[in-house]
């Protein structure tokens, strides 16, 4: 049975402390080499998770020691990893099937290489603005960022958002951005449509052709 408490008394010195479990219970001995992964050293009032042993003397010890906070960046990573890999194959399945409609269905190859265009400036986007939020520079509105992804950037956006660490954390940012790329997906679906079709080939094929 695993216990969580704080670490009490702690002598860096000798390497030795004790730890209050946080419901209350029994008090423990704490030794350095205790600690599963010795990466850096404990102080007090820092939250432990440990097994419990009682001794020869009928005191308790704590073993198999690891740090709280450790847990809790572990699984933080382990989500970003499961997104990440998410949205790498999402990106990855929507160009079969972008490639399926070009070459199979007859979709104007020019949509395919509007994707490829607003992914790279969508992309530079992101990059510009991180730089510009390093050095306190005037930034890019996030507005515009979700612009460039309801008008097909969204696959470099994501890449931007994950490569350079930009805009990946915040929530906020990230539910909009998720709502810019189904509605493009959504307006791509409607191309395939009579209606869109006619849209495509009468009004914006000319336009992009010149």
């Amino acid at each position: 049975m695993r216990f969580q408490g704080k670490i009490l008394n702690w002598n860096d010195d000798k390497g030795f402390g004790f730890v209050e479990p946080s419901g209350g219970g029994e008090r423990a001995f704490v030794h350095i080499k205790a600690f599963k992964t010795r990466s850096r050293r404990p102080v007090n009032g820092e939250v432990i998770v440990y097994e419990l042993v009682r001794e020869n003397n009928n005191r308790f010890k704590a073993i198999n020691i690891k740090f709280a906070r450790d847990g809790k960046v572990s699984k933080n990573r382990s989500k970003a990893k499961s997104s990440n890999s998410f949205g790498v194959s999402f990106i990855l399945l929507f160009c079969i099937g972008l490639s399926v409609s070009t070459f199979i269905l007859g979709m104007p190859v020019i949509v395919a290489g509007l994707y490829v265009v607003m992914s790279f400036i969508a992309y530079v986007a992101y990059a510009i603005d991180k730089s510009a939020a390093k050095s306190g520079r005037w930034r890019t509105k996030e507005s515009t960022l979700h612009l460039l992804s309801i008008i097909g950037g969204w696959p470099g956006a994501y890449l931007a958002q994950n490569k350079l660490r930009h805009k990946s954390s915040k929530s906020e940012f990230k539910s909009i951005y998720w709502v810019t790329v189904f509605i493009n997906l959504g307006g791509l679906f409607w191309l395939h449509t009579e209606k869109g079709a006619n849209f495509l080939n009468q009004a914006v094929v000319p336009l992009l052709n010149g």
